[in-house]
Formats: C-alpha cells, structure tokens, sequence
C-alpha cells in the first residue's frame, strides 16, 4: 500500500509546483504589464542638475532668448553706426521721445453762438528758403549795391561820427548788436532806430558758437532778441556768428531758431587800431580792393582797447564817396529778404 500512496504525493507535488509556477507567471507578467501604463499617466518631473539636457520636440522649435530681437525696440536687431555726415562724426545724436499731445475739441456750439472759426493761417517763413545752411558772404543778384554793416560787442565810442557820416552822406547800414552792448547803451539802440539804419543780432555775451550745444545756441540767440526787442529794436532775422566762427551744425541750430547767417565779402581790420599798422587810408582801400556787386563790408564801432582809434568810423566817410564814385549804391541787408 505504500508505493501507491508514493506515487499520489509525487503527482500531487508536481501539480503544485506547476500551479505555483503558473502564479509567479501571471504575476510576473501582471508586473510587466501594468509598468508603462502607470508611467505614462504621471506629469513629467522636473529635471534635476544632472538630469539630461537634450530639448524635447516643443522645446526644440523656439530660439534662444538671448538672440530674439525685442518687437518693442526695432532697432535691437541691427548695429547702430556713427554718423560721418558732420564734423561731430562718433558722436551718436539721442533722439528724444516724441510726445503727440490730444488734438483739442472745440465744445459744440450752443443755439445763438457761431462754432469755431476756420483754422489760422500758419505765419509766412521768417526768410527765404534758399538762405537755410548758408552764411552769405554776398548778397546775390543785388545789383551794384554795397551793404555797410558794423558790429557792435565792445564799447560805443565810434558810433555818434558813424551815424553823423551815414546821416550826411543819405546811407543806410545795418548794425549786429550783442545784448551786452544794447544793456549798456540803451540810449545808442534809440539812435540806430530813430536814425532808419536795419538792427540784427550778434548774440548776447559774443561766445565764439561752436563750442556751445545747442541749448547754449538758442540761450544766446534768444537772449539777444530779447534785449534787442526790449530796447525797442527787432533784429530778426539776421544773425552775424562772434567772431566768424560756424560750421554746418551751428548754421542749422541757427535757423532753426528763426535767422539767417551772414558774413561778410571784406572785413575792413579797422578794429585792429594803429597799434596793429593800420591806418583810416589801410581801411578804406582795403573796402575798395574787395568792390564788387553785393559786397558786405564789415566794420566795427568799438574803439581799440589798447590805443582807442576808432579807424572805421573814422574812414567812413572816404570809403562812401570812393564807393559812391566806383558807381555804386548802399543798401542794408534787408535786400536778401526780398522774395
């Protein structure tokens, strides 16, 4: 009865073993099965430092932030060069912000009341177009005509034999004043005008220009007016740079404010005085070697300050009548105004 009972139990132990591994199967395969499933439903985590660094697809098609140009700043994606138009070539010009400010609404008009009127016609240019970026050396297409002019920065001691020579001679000039000299002699400003001689502007303290900003510019240009204007004279819109000194840049900052610049043909050097060999007989033949149609002759009314010669109003006289006998006439520097 024992090897039947044997043979039962090994069968038996066989079946479990095969049950048993059918388990761990099922189990195993229920492992497999069920791992991607999971994984795929969970959030990505966020990689770590040493986590790896390759860019997935949507990460892939967009470009670095640190090559994207700005939309709000245009000029992001190009180089800004300096300018080499000017003599201030480097040296990049700041634009400021443009500020548009609301266009007024006129209030309805009400039963009984007009509306508003047409717009104002805008003021006509202070000078002719064709002035803009020159500093005249001439005045073009005048004719046999001679522009006296005399400018006025020191002191004053010229002027009373000046205005008596132009007076008795029926000749017009036209007088460049710096507001220091119109302060100081409020009384001469009165003589020019009541005298029916042209006033311009000279700036107001004679800096030499173009070492001053633009703001520097209008500050003596403005302040001239003002004085010239206040001691009941208008100088615009003519405008003598102290000293001569301009460029292109000082010219447009000139206009810009409403003037136009003018040099002038021959300047006389009487302003140099005997101290520097000149002589009344230097100035006049001086003024007469440079006669031409529209000259611009420039003289000064000041004394010398070394030897208080007054040269050019004391050959002012000579140099009409020999301009005068050349077959010339005088004009003041209104004649480029004309249209």
């Amino acid at each position: 009865m024992t090897e039947p009972l044997r043979g039962d139990a090994r069968r038996r132990m066989a079946a479990a073993a095969v049950v048993l591994a059918l388990i761990v199967l099922a189990i195993v395969l229920a492992v497999l099965l069920r791992s991607p499933a999971g994984t795929s439903s969970q959030p990505a985590a966020p990689s770590s430092p040493g986590a790896s660094t390759s860019p997935g697809p949507a990460a892939s098609s967009a470009p670095p932030a640190t090559t994207r140009p700005s939309t709000a700043d245009p000029s992001a994606s190009q180089p800004v060069e300096a300018s080499t138009e000017t003599p201030e070539a480097g040296q990049n010009p700041v634009q400021p912000p443009a500020t548009v400010p609301p266009v007024p609404v006129p209030p309805p008009a009400t039963d009984g009341e007009p509306g508003p009127g047409p717009d104002p016609v805008p003021p006509a240019a202070p000078f002719p177009s064709w002035l803009i970026s020159q500093d005249l050396t001439v005045i073009p297409n005048a004719g046999r005509v001679v522009a006296l002019t005399f400018d006025a920065g020191a002191n004053a001691a010229g002027l009373p034999k000046i205005l008596s020579t132009l007076s008795a001679k029926g000749v017009t000039g036209t007088f460049f004043l710096t507001g220091n000299w119109v302060d100081a002699n409020p009384g001469g400003v009165k003589q020019i005008v009541s005298a029916g001689h042209r006033v311009a502007n000279h700036s107001m303290t004679h800096p030499g220009f173009t070492g001053l900003d633009d703001g520097q510019i209008a500050q003596q240009v403005r302040g001239a007016e003002q004085t010239i204007l206040a001691a009941g004279a208008d100088p615009r819109p003519l405008f003598r740079f102290p000293f001569g000194e301009r460029d292109a840049r000082t010219i447009a900052a000139v206009n810009s404010l409403g003037y136009v610049a003018v040099r002038w043909t021959v300047d006389t050097l009487g302003w140099k005085g005997t101290s520097g060999g000149v002589s009344t007989q230097a100035v006049a033949d001086r003024t007469l070697a440079a006669l031409q149609p529209g000259e611009i002759v420039l003289m000064h009314i000041g004394s010398n300050p070394d030897d208080g010669s007054t040269l050019d109003a004391d050959a002012l006289p000579d140099i009409i009548d020999r301009i005068t006998a050349a077959g010339y006439g005088f004009a003041t520097l209104d004649a480029l105004l004309a249209p």
